[in-house]
């Protein structure tokens, strides 16, 4: 079974769009582009989806582009690419989706399983956010400015998975850096909280 999710929000020059994400029982946009990686398990029984946390990512730091974060997701990051991936190329690791500088929305894992993109985290008293969250990487930095487009993307995606998951509530979407604070920057001072606030509320 496919729910289609009808959401508006504000889009460019204040012009309103609708626009439809499509998830499928499985957990899956329909739609988009699905690249999957192997790096997920299963959510620990009775952990209920109640979380979105906001990543930023590039590949290698500061350049964007060259599908690098879509190999490094899928453990095919090519280590003689440049120096800094033989750093991380042993780290299994991805998100349940990807917004490109562009906004194209890639997803790699299903929203009901657990990927792996928090680590040692907390939220609101409760640990190992992975068990209850769902990860959106922005490809960028945490000091370059994000796209119009991605704003976008990510309006329209949170505004989805918070019909199809209930438990997620209108402040229950927070920065990587807010539930690792001192081990984690992203998604960066740069991002705009109150532009997202504003789409959402479009």
């Amino acid at each position: 079974m496919v729910r289609r999710v009808a959401v508006r929000i504000q889009g460019f020059v204040g012009k309103d769009r609708m626009t439809t994400l499509l998830i499928d029982d499985a957990g899956w946009l329909q739609s988009e582009e699905m690249i999957r990686s192997p790096n997920f398990d299963a959510r620990p029984g009775g952990a209920q989806i109640k979380l979105i946390v906001v990543h930023g990512i590039s590949l290698p730091p500061g350049e964007y582009g060259g599908g690098h974060i879509q190999k490094f997701f899928c453990n095919r990051l090519d280590v003689g690419a440049h120096p800094y991936f033989e750093t991380i190329c042993s780290m299994k690791v991805s998100a349940h989706c990807l917004i490109e500088r562009s906004g194209k929305l890639l997803q790699f894992v299903s929203f009901l399983d657990r990927a792996w993109h928090a680590g040692e985290s907390e939220w609101c008293g409760e640990s190992a956010c992975n068990n209850f969250s769902i990860g959106i990487e922005l490809e960028g930095c945490d000091d370059q400015a994000y796209t119009e487009a991605q704003y976008l993307s990510l309006a329209e995606l949170v505004a989805s998975l918070r019909v199809n998951y209930p438990r997620i509530e209108a402040d229950s979407v927070t920065g990587h850096s807010d539930i690792a604070p001192g081990r984690k920057t992203d998604p960066g001072p740069v991002f705009d909280w109150a532009k997202l606030r504003k789409y959402l509320a479009g």
